[in-house]
């Protein structure tokens, strides 16, 4: 990236990286009523150190934020049972797939936020990046500051730890 003015490499941080931010507040474990303030705060911690982040390291810096605050978030809130909105169940309801394919999503999207939760940070978020951002490791490696063979390394035991949480909550919800 170019040197820009201050306003110019906010904006341009901005619109390059707050979509990917938002996802990994939501996959890191961060209720989806909270991912809003939660990325919007991001943003202002990124307006005030903006001079203080390298240009080009703009996208370390907010996933570095994010997964500080989606910490503090996931201890704050504790996991809780999020309300349906019945307008915005209206409106999937309307366009979208059947009600059993929802449902079934829906347990889906549970499970995986379970299986998530249960992994430690570190492990977690060289998995999200690499299973659902589809980031190169060497790209992992860059984002977070660690060594190659330190995020191949949790990669492995990510994927380990998530098929183990995965096979005992199966087996958990098949006897019940």
């Amino acid at each position: 990236m170019v040197w820009a003015p201050t306003g110019d490499r906010l904006r341009a941080a901005v619109v390059e990286h707050y979509e990917f931010v938002w996802r990994t507040f939501r996959r890191l474990g961060v209720a989806e009523r909270e991912v809003e303030d939660a990325a919007q705060k991001v943003l202002l911690v990124l307006s005030r150190r903006i001079d203080d982040v390298r240009p080009g390291a703009e996208r370390a810096f907010m996933v570095a934020t994010a997964t500080r605050l989606a910490s503090d978030y996931r201890k704050k809130y504790l996991r809780s049972r999020e309300d349906l909105d019945p307008a915005a169940l209206e409106m999937r309801a309307s366009t979208g797939p059947s009600i059993e394919e929802l449902v079934d999503q829906g347990r889906a999207r549970d499970l995986l936020d379970v299986v998530l939760s249960e992994m430690p940070d570190e492990l977690r978020t060289v998995f999200i990046f690499f299973e659902f951002e589809d980031m190169t490791t060497s790209a992992i490696a860059a984002l977070l500051d660690l060594p190659m063979g330190t995020v191949a390394s949790r990669l492995r035991r990510a994927r380990m730890l998530f098929e183990t949480i995965a096979a005992r909550l199966s087996h958990s919800r098949r006897s019940t």
